[in-house]
């Protein structure tokens, strides 16, 4: 890596980072007052790897091999108030994430901080902030649940995307929603015989 480059940085949603599921659902069932009280007195009790853990790991092995010059980085944007964030950043720790910058919104959506952050990519659980980055001309994913389990052995990164709507045209999936599957095809089997 060259001296200057700028680093990839990563903003992740502190509920695709963590499994925040049971905390969510006290805050649904009991509100807010009750979620606050029992991340405080939890704080010290680490949180369990969320779906995009693995992810986040890998990618911050990346840096592994020069330490002083990151090629990622990873910041923690959460819905969490600084006082409830606590157990957070004490999950941060316990599970060795070089995670150093967060963003804790008190309940708004944490998607309005990524460009602040100079954030190349933000991934979320939330479709509904992703959408909203999205639409602010932000980067963003949707991380969804695995089936892998969070013990993946295997050291490898991968990512996949669309292709289509990312690299080339949004053609294909057009004709897909406009005219259906058999159109779809059509099209694709066309634009193959062209390449």
């Amino acid at each position: 890596m060259e001296t200057g480059t700028k680093p990839l940085v990563v903003a992740i949603s502190s509920r695709a980072l963590f499994d925040l599921d049971e905390s969510h659902r006290i805050y649904e069932e009991q509100g807010t007052e009750a979620y606050c009280r029992f991340q405080i007195e939890n704080e010290d009790v680490p949180l369990e790897p969320g779906g995009a853990f693995n992810l986040v790991k890998k990618l911050l092995a990346l840096n592994d091999n020069n330490p002083k010059t990151p090629r990622v980085e990873i910041i923690l944007l959460s819905r969490n108030s600084a006082d409830t964030g606590l157990r957070v950043f004490n999950s941060i720790q316990y599970h060795n994430l070089g995670i150093i910058r967060a963003v804790f919104t008190s309940g708004s959506s944490p998607y309005r901080y990524v460009a602040p952050f100079s954030a190349n990519l933000f991934l979320s659980t939330s479709p509904e902030d992703v959408r909203m980055a999205l639409e602010a001309g932000i980067a963003a994913a949707t991380i969804l649940p695995s089936n892998l389990g969070h013990n993946s052995e295997s050291e490898q990164l991968r990512i996949a995307f669309d292709g289509d709507a990312v690299i080339f045209s949004d053609e294909s999936e057009r004709i897909f929603k406009e005219r259906g599957l058999e159109a779809f095809t059509e099209n694709e089997q066309q634009t193959a015989r062209q390449a």
